[in-house]
């Protein structure tokens, strides 16, 4: 297997990201460059990352928090549940802040899905459809990237990890995904955003 021909599965990224806290594009591109050897993968990212980068194995994060947000006027409300590997760091009052930022951001931003990998088949074929006749006029051979470009536009509206969080001046327009590394880095735990509810009065 070559570097040329090797590409990684979305699973395979997601692994690498759970296990060592980098972004899902430096996963990918690590796990390319290692031609799928997931240690190799581990150590290119320590070598570009640095203390950033934490091997956090296979440890489960298997405890963690519940947070709620109501909007003011009581027509939006959620619940998130937000996993972390010990019950000591899911009572950290900063992990819990995080929970609770999370939960406000969802009510505001709306996602459908916590992580690209959630995103049915059906509705990612459906969306690139749509992309691919609304750019039928476009040359032949640009088609391919303007359709790639709007389904990354469509992740950020619809995957709450993509998402920049609605606060931006205080998060300076972090994604969610982002915020998120920064807490597991900073718990030195694997750190997960598991699922969500958002309910709205009339939908």
């Amino acid at each position: 297997m070559s570097a040329d021909t090797y590409s990684p599965t979305a699973a395979e990224v997601k692994a690498l990201r759970d296990r060592t806290g980098a972004g899902m594009m430096d996963s990918k591109k690590a796990l390319v460059e290692a031609e799928g050897n997931v240690e190799q993968a581990i150590e290119i990212l320590r070598k570009k990352q640095g203390k950033r980068i934490q091997d956090r194995g296979d440890r489960a994060a298997s405890e963690g928090t519940v947070q709620t947000y109501v909007h003011s006027n009581a027509k939006v409300g959620v619940l998130v549940e937000v996993n972390s590997e010990t019950d000591f760091v899911a009572r950290n009052d900063k992990f819990v802040a995080f929970a609770k930022e999370i939960a406000l951001h969802i009510a505001a931003a709306a996602p459908r899905y916590v992580s690209e990998e959630e995103i049915p088949a059906s509705d990612r074929e459906r969306e690139a459809r749509i992309f691919e006749e609304q750019a039928a006029d476009k040359p032949e051979n640009i088609r391919p990237k303007i359709v790639e470009g709007q389904l990354r536009k469509w992740y950020e509206e619809v995957v709450l990890l993509h998402q920049p969080h609605v606060n931006t001046d205080k998060y300076e327009g972090k994604t969610i995904k982002q915020l998120q590394d920064e807490i597991a880095a900073e718990t030195g735990e694997n750190v997960g955003i598991r699922r969500f509810a958002r309910f709205a009065i009339g939908q």
